[in-house]
């Protein structure tokens, strides 16, 4: 099966162009699409060289509240050799474009389209780019939730290639899922997987539930039912939804729709509120 990874390369917007766009921000979701995510929106980073990014999701208070997620865009020769500033940071690392050399308590890994990673809290990880084309990549970030008794989980590197999809029960394999992490896992307090519809597969309900998305458009195109609204998504989109949005979505092809997919798992869910009594 052929995978395609759609990536941003940045540029501006000619002066030419109409302001008409699909970019939305409402009290349940949001729309990222693909055309805005240009030059002057990229952002740096401490101690990362040679290295812009794309901030697509952050902790925001009464929208998604558990994760942050960037597409990083290191330049050749370019990485860190201190990527990470939050000891109690988890992390999914998700190769779109090029090829990132990723070191992980000493051992070597090159990471190709389709590689992925997973880095534990206070993981000691370093990212570079030792080829001569850029490298783009996912890089989901949460605070893991610790719970005595249970370990921590350890990191580990496998790939889109690798992991074998799972239909969903009664689909005929129209709806598959890409499951990187065992679900049973109760170390994992979250997430990434890849999710993959061919032409005509649909969710269909409206999917209404606690966890939060961040659900990035790899490959394709699609209809998807966001709290209300029936909005038209393509590859490169993202779409950030927060806890209770209702979803659904339909797969009109030609080709096959594939999305990159987070949310937050396996924890009770904390009865005190943030800065409340």
């Amino acid at each position: 099966m052929k995978r395609n990874y759609t990536a941003p390369h940045g540029g501006h917007v000619a002066q030419t162009e109409l302001l008409t766009g699909r970019a939305m921000f409402t009290e349940a979701y949001a729309v990222i699409p693909k055309g805005v995510m240009r030059d002057i929106v990229t952002s740096y980073l401490p101690f990362w060289d040679k290295t812009r990014l794309w901030v697509l999701a952050r902790p925001l208070s009464g929208f998604a509240e558990t994760f942050s997620q960037y597409i990083m865009e290191v330049s050749a020769g370019g990485g860190s050799d201190r990527p990470e500033s939050d000891p109690e940071a988890e992390a999914v690392i998700f190769v779109m474009e090029g090829e990132l050399a990723l070191t992980i308590d000493g051992a070597a890994h090159v990471l190709a389209p389709g590689g992925y990673a997973f880095l534990p809290p206070s993981c000691d990880w370093t990212a570079r780019n030792r080829g001569s084309e850029p490298v783009r990549f996912h890089w989901v970030r949460k605070r893991y939730q610790r719970v005595e008794g249970i370990d921590v989980p350890e990191a580990f590197v496998t790939s889109d290639g690798a992991v074998e999809p799972i239909a969903m029960p009664g689909t005929e394999g129209r709806w598959a899922t890409t499951r990187f992490a065992d679900p049973a896992d109760l170390r994992h307090d979250m997430h990434v997987n890849i999710v993959t519809f061919e032409p005509g597969g649909v969710i269909p309900f409206a999917e209404t539930h606690v966890m939060e998305h961040g659900l990035y458009i790899l490959e394709g195109k699609a209809v998807y039912r966001l709290n209300q609204d029936w909005v038209e998504v393509e590859a490169g989109d993202f779409l950030w939804l927060r806890a209770f949005c209702p979803q659904a979505c339909y797969a009109g092809g030609p080709g096959r729709f594939r999305y990159l997919l987070y949310k937050d798992v396996n924890r009770h869910m904390p009865l005190k509120m943030s800065g409340g009594a």
